[in-house]
C-alpha cells in the first residue's frame, strides 16, 4: 500500500494546475459516476436516481453553478442484459448557461468475477450566452461589436452531443474509462463557430475491509483530460456500519475537499462536500458547496423482502 501511495504522490507532483472544463465538476464523483461514464447505467442491477446541486466559489461573481439529475435502471429487452438512463444537466458559468438532455444505453455482460458495461449516451446540448459588457473608456479598449469573434448580445444554439464509456465492477472494486462530447459538437453563434472539446475520464475505487467489521476504507480516484491538460483527484473515505461515511479528497492544483454522508432509515442517501480552494481564487471566495441525494429501489416486487444496497453508493 505504501508503494502505491508514493507512486500516486509522484504523479500528482507532475500535474499542471487545474483549468476550466466543459463538464460540471463533482467532488462526489464516486456517487455520481453516470455524469461521466454511460457504461455505469444499470450496473447496480436496480433503479437508482441521483440529484446534485453545486455552488462553486461562493461569493465570486459569475462562479460556476450546476444542477444535475440522472436516473438509470437495469433492464432486459429481448433477454439482453442492459442499462437505460436519463440525464438532465444545467451548468452556469459567467455569461454562459448550458443545458443538456441525454439518453443512455449500456450493454452488460459478465467478465471474470464482475460485469462489464459498454455504454453510449446521446442527446441535445443547448449552449446560451447572455453577456453584460462593461467596457472601460479609452481608445485602447475595443467593444464586442468591434471584435469578429465575441458575441455582443444574447445568443443560443442547440447541438447534438454524444459520449461513450466502459465500466467494470465487482463486489470489491470498480473501474471505468469514458469520453464525453465524443463528436465535438459545434456551436454556431453569429460570430465564429466554437466547439466543445472531448473530455476524457478514467476512474476507479476499491473497498478494503478493516479488522473491525463495522468499518471499511474506500479509496478512489478520477483522472480527467481535455487533450491539453491532465487533472487527478484522489479520495479516501471511511464507512461505518454501511450507513455513515466521511473522507477527504485532493483535486490537483484546485481544491482540498471534505465529504460527509448518511443513509436515512427510508433508504435515501444524502451527501455533502465542501471544497477549500488551493489556488489564488481562495482570496475571493469562501469555498464551494455540493449537495447530493440518491435513492435506489428494486422494481421486482415480491421477489425478496430484503432491500438491495448498491456498493457504488456508500
Amino acid at each position: 500500500m505504501r508503494k502505491w501511495i508514493l507512486i500516486a504522490i509522484f504523479f500528482v507532483s507532475l500535474l499542471p494546475p487545474a483549468v476550466g472544463q466543459s463538464d460540471p465538476v463533482s467532488s462526489q464523483f464516486m456517487f455520481n459516476q453516470m455524469l461521466y461514464n454511460p457504461g455505469f447505467a444499470g450496473s447496480s442491477g436496480i433503479v437508482c436516481a441521483t440529484a446534485m446541486t453545486r455552488q462553486q466559489w461562493v461569493g465570486f461573481e459569475g462562479a460556476p453553478s450546476s444542477t444535475i439529475f440522472h436516473v438509470n435502471a437495469a433492464v432486459r429487452p429481448f433477454g439482453i442484459r442492459s442499462g437505460l438512463g436519463l440525464s438532465i444537466i444545467n451548468d452556469q458559468t459567467g455569461f454562459n448557461n448550458d443545458n443538456t438532455l441525454s439518453l443512455t444505453y449500456a450493454w452488460i455482460t459478465d467478465l471474470g468475477p464482475g460485469k462489464l458495461g459498454v455504454g453510449i449516451n446521446f442527446g441535445l446540448l443547448n449552449k446560451a450566452i447572455d453577456p453584460s459588457w462593461n467596457i472601460p473608456a479609452g481608445d485602447m479598449f475595443v467593444p464586442p461589436e468591434g471584435d469578429p469573434l465575441i458575441p455582443g448580445g444574447k445568443e443560443s444554439y442547440i447541438a447534438f452531443d454524444m459520449g461513450f464509456g466502459l465500466y467494470y465492477s465487482t463486489p470489491d472494486y470498480f473501474a471505468g474509462v469514458s469520453v464525453t462530447h465524443l463528436n465535438e459538437p459545434e456551436i454556431k453563434y453569429s460570430k465564429g463557430t466554437p466547439y466543445v472539446a472531448r473530455q476524457y475520464y478514467a476512474m476507479g475505487g476499491y473497498t478494503l475491509r478493516l479488522p473491525n467489521p463495522s468499518f471499511e476504507l474506500i479509496p478512489s480516484a478520477l483522472l480527467f483530460s481535455d487533450g491539453s491538460m491532465v487533472q487527478l483527484t484522489l479520495n479516501t473515505m471511511v464507512r461505518y456500519n454501511k450507513k455513515v461515511w466521511g473522507g477527504v479528497s485532493y483535486r490537483a492544483g484546485d481544491a482540498l475537499t471534505g465529504i460527509f454522508g448518511i443513509e436515512l432509515y427510508n433508504g435515501i442517501r444524502i451527501g455533502y462536500a465542501y471544497d477549500f480552494p488551493m489556488s489564488d481564487i481562495r482570496k475571493s471566495t469562501s469555498g464551494s458547496h455540493e449537495f447530493l441525494v440518491n435513492y435506489c429501489f428494486d422494481l421486482s416486487l415480491g421477489r425478496s423482502s430484503m432491500r438491495y444496497k448498491s456498493i457504488r453508493f456508500l
